[in-house]
């Protein structure tokens, strides 16, 4: 019954890829550990393969379309795989456990929920194929973003749709319907960047990573298509509460985790010494 689950809930994190350009992808993770019994450090660069694959399959409709900013989604695009190759090697180090990469994950969701919720209830100031920029200088900062971006990515298996499409039409003037498909390439650079720096140290379940990646390949076919007739605005508020609650979930089973392992180092063997006094020796 979870593998059902779980292979259902492939098909729905490739259509919100398909028709918001990122999003779906915080969604692989927790379907992986808490869905298919996957250990989160395994789970992780399965994750980059399955949400760089499908992000390639929903770009594909948009390049046909045109709907690409080539020349910003290659400056986001290259800092972004820069720093994914490094938070991958980040997450080599013996202090980088599970428990923190879901802890960060977990925060990482709820920045994603907020962007979604306050984007979906703000209404566009300039109508047309640009938006207004924040700064005359702006695209300086598409570099930083990207590094910062792609440093989630290695470590805990975010795409990044939520930051970057926001930071192309806000930094870069990229039009909402180009900052779509420009998001999702940048996604499979990023991925693949990240995966790198995988390679080598983690076994894959290949046919449960085929599997997945297959049906939200279809999920994000179908979102890419839908998005000609579907206002992704209306769809953006309520997938933030949901991912909101997701996030609070993952918080939750991390502190349950805690819990026993904090109480197994508390157990020990009572001795009795010579003058009848009780000691406990921690083991």
């Amino acid at each position: 019954m979870a593998v059902v689950v779980g292979y259902a809930l492939a098909v729905l994190i490739g259509l919100s890829l398909g028709l918001l350009g990122g999003g779906g992808s915080v969604l692989a993770l927790p379907v992986l550990v808490y869905v298919m019994g996957i250990d989160p450090q395994t789970a992780i660069p399965m994750t980059l393969v399955m949400v760089g694959t499908v992000s390639l399959v929903g770009a594909l409709p948009h390049i046909r379309r045109g709907q690409v900013a080539w020349r910003p989604g290659a400056i986001f695009g290259l800092a972004t795989m820069a720093g994914a190759y490094l938070g991958a090697r980040l997450a080599a180090l013996p202090f980088v456990t599970s428990t923190v990469q879901m802890t960060l994950f977990a925060g990482t969701m709820l920045v994603a929920a907020r962007l979604m919720i306050r984007r979906s209830s703000r209404t566009p100031a300039v109508e047309g194929p640009y938006v207004q920029p924040l700064c005359r200088y702006c695209w300086l900062w598409l570099p930083t973003e990207g590094v910062m971006v792609g440093v989630l990515t290695g470590l805990v298996g975010v795409g990044g749709g939520f930051a970057i499409v926001p930071a192309l039409v806000l930094l870069a003037q990229v039009p909402m319907t180009k900052a779509i498909g420009t998001s999702l390439l940048i996604i499979t650079a990023n991925s693949l960047a990240g995966l790198a720096g995988y390679l080598g140290r983690v076994d894959l379940d290949w046919h449960l990573t085929v599997n997945f990646t297959f049906l939200a390949g279809i999920g994000t076919v179908i979102g890419a298509y839908l998005v000609q007739y579907i206002h992704p605005k209306h769809l953006q508020k309520g997938f933030g509460y949901f991912l909101l609650g997701i996030a609070v979930l993952v918080l939750w089973q991390n502190q349950k985790l805690q819990k026993p392992r904090a109480e197994s180092r508390m157990d020990g063997i009572t001795v009795v010494t010579s003058q009848g006094r009780q000691s406990r020796l921690l083991i």
